[in-house]
């Protein structure tokens, strides 16, 4: 059976050439990513660099190097007007942007404190089109996502987009360097026992997040009759990609650590993304009080409290969010 490669994929579904150029730039930027993430530790590009990002968190050499590979890869796509980074503090405009045109959302290498532990790290990214000829306006709901997607460096590469219809997982052939389909049509279980959060943070989450963990913690004894396990990686494309593949809930709430910055992730270029991806594939993303892909950004490095998973278990957090304001 002949493999399908992402080429092929996005002709056969229709896409517009300039998209699919441009999308095979990304592809190409992953592949460059993951070289220099297999051999960060041989060129002596882990630990920090010394600088900070605009979000003020330290910079990895490798946050940098993904960064400039995605710029200079992905600039000269032909309708590519505009390019929105973790990484970047301001709005890069290539060009005068027309109706139409694309807008490249992306954080380079997701869960880089981990490189240093060589665990698994990634890409995020989406796209957008411009509305009207001179229209600068990147602050756009999640729904007006034209793809999204993420790229896993992992013992494989994989790259996994909700372009169309669906979600589809391509893996990296090291051998022709051409990312084939090995995942088509990828769906998220509706029920699981898995969730993903950051346990050392509980005494700092709201009082529903405190009750929905509790009750997992609880097992078979408790309200939910069935065990569950707890995963954390601290690496989001890897915590999502778990639960794509096997069903879970992950958890990056709001709490009273992060409630004046908004959250901790961002929500253009990391948790709309994912969440166009987990619709895409029949799961949910939330706040626990709004649908994420309903959010308006009103700066492009915004953060945002984040729940991403099977449907069943983000269906009862927002229920239990909502319990206060109905009692």
């Amino acid at each position: 059976m002949t493999a399908i490669t992402l080429r092929r994929h996005l002709t056969d579904a229709g896409h517009d050439s300039d998209l699919i150029f441009l999308l095979e730039d990304i592809a190409s930027a992953c592949r460059a990513t993951a070289y220099e993430v297999r051999n960060g530790p041989l060129k002596g590009n882990l630990g920090v660099a010394g600088s900070t990002n605009v979000q003020g968190e330290d910079q990895k050499p490798l946050d940098i190097i993904a960064n400039d590979i995605f710029v200079s890869t992905c600039a000269n796509s032909p309708r590519l007007a505009a390019l929105v980074s973790e990484e970047i503090e301001e709005v890069v405009w290539l060009k005068e942007p027309k109706k139409g045109d694309y807008m490249l959302f992306f954080d380079p290498l997701d869960g880089s404190s981990n490189l240093d532990t060589n665990l698994s790290v990634g890409t995020i990214f989406s796209i957008m089109q411009v509305e009207a000829d001179g229209d600068k306006n990147v602050l756009r709901k999640g729904d007006d996502q034209l793809v999204a997607g993420y790229a896993l460096y992992g013992p494989a590469t994989m790259m996994v987009l909700a372009a169309g219809k669906g979600v589809q997982g391509f893996t990296l052939h090291q051998g022709t360097g051409i990312f084939r389909l090995t995942q088509p049509s990828m769906t998220i279980p509706e029920t699981t026992n898995e969730f993903a959060i950051n346990s050392a943070r509980q005494r700092f989450w709201d009082q529903p997040i405190r009750d929905y963990v509790a009750d997992c913690v609880a097992g078979a004894d408790g309200p939910r009759g069935k065990d569950f396990n707890m995963r954390w990686v601290a690496s989001m494309v890897a915590e999502v990609h778990r639960v794509l593949m096997r069903g879970g809930v992950f958890l990056y709430p709001l709490d009273d650590k992060n409630r004046a910055a908004g959250g901790r992730l961002r929500l253009l270029y990391e948790v709309a993304p994912m969440a166009k991806i987990m619709e895409a594939a029949g799961g949910m993303g939330s706040t626990g009080t709004e649908r994420i892909l309903d959010l308006v950004p009103t700066e492009p490095h915004q953060r945002t409290a984040t729940i991403l998973g099977s449907r069943e278990e983000v269906e009862l957090l927002n229920q239990m969010h909502r319990q206060p304001a109905e009692a």
